[in-house]
């Protein structure tokens, strides 16, 4: 997620300062987006020296929490009246952490989860949902605008993660009924592209159907965001649930069957791999 949003931000003219903790991906960058003017740092905190803005893209809590305020974080070098602004999908438990620490260096923060996936990034397209104050959000929307479709500013510290957990269960309760479906109508042997024309301009039409209906039908799921993932989202999302005193009994079942596609082997297909827990017509 974080080549293509850096390729957009070099492609609005901005000077950037790039860093992963695995070196080949930075060269690769380097490489494809030779007309850049972009350096390589060999730590988060080089990368934050003298940066304006500093945007961070990783994987889950932990990575987080070390790149930011790691040893070699960035938070060890970043300067006073800086905007940092974070896209991982984490705890909203951490957000309001790292805001907390962010004002106590005098740096403004934004957490702000992505949907949209890989292609989102890549068209520059993705839905951003954000929190933070409004003093933060004003610096950091025109930075997120060269990849982003939608910025929404939701509420303060943690709000965005929250609204990514909302997001992440409402998927996952679309995936589930659009994986019955599909096996019903297969199971019924309709014709699916007949099924599809009939039902996709009514109620029961999604994002998910209009991109992942055929895909599913021919049992094809390499379309971006992997189940792991997702499984790590919703674990987010579930125990935030706990936190606030609501429940979500259809993600959480979800959630399982999602563990029992990663028992199949499909740890790295896309979300839309949950119809392959469905069965039809002696398919499994």
């Amino acid at each position: 997620m974080g080549g293509p949003m850096a390729r957009h931000l070099a492609a609005a003219g901005h000077d950037l300062t790039i860093f992963n903790r695995t070196r080949a991906k930075c060269d690769a960058w380097m490489a494809a987006n030779a007309d850049a003017r972009a350096s390589i740092a060999d730590t988060p905190a080089d990368a934050a020296k003298d940066a304006e803005i500093v945007i961070s893209c990783v994987g889950n809590d932990d990575d987080l929490a070390d790149v930011i305020m790691g040893r070699d974080g960035v938070f060890k070098t970043i300067t006073r009246d800086a905007l940092f602004i974070d896209h991982t999908t984490v705890s909203a438990r951490i957000a309001r952490q790292i805001s907390v620490e962010g004002k106590s260096v005098g740096v403004h923060c934004v957490d702000a989860p992505v949907s949209g996936g890989q292609a989102g990034a890549e068209n520059g397209q993705l839905s951003i949902m954000c929190g933070g104050t409004e003093q933060a959000m004003a610096a950091a929307r025109p930075i997120m605008e060269p990849y982003a479709a939608r910025i929404v500013h939701v509420g303060g510290p943690g709000a965005g993660q929250q609204t990514k957990m909302v997001n992440q269960i409402a998927i996952a309760g679309i995936l589930g009924g659009l994986s019955e479906a599909l096996r019903f109508a297969q199971a019924s042997e309709l014709d699916i592209e007949k099924v599809f024309e009939a039902i996709s301009g009514g109620a029961a039409q999604s994002w998910q159907m209009d991109n992942r209906w055929h895909s599913m039908a021919d049992d094809s799921f390499d379309f971006g965001f992997a189940i792991d993932w997702m499984r790590k989202d919703l674990g987010l999302a579930l125990a935030e649930v706990r936190n606030v005193g609501a429940t979500a009994p259809v993600a959480a079942l979800i959630d399982q069957f999602y563990a029992e596609v990663q028992a199949m082997g499909g740890n790295r297909q896309d979300t839309s791999a949950l119809v392959r827990r469905m069965q039809h017509k002696g398919k499994k």
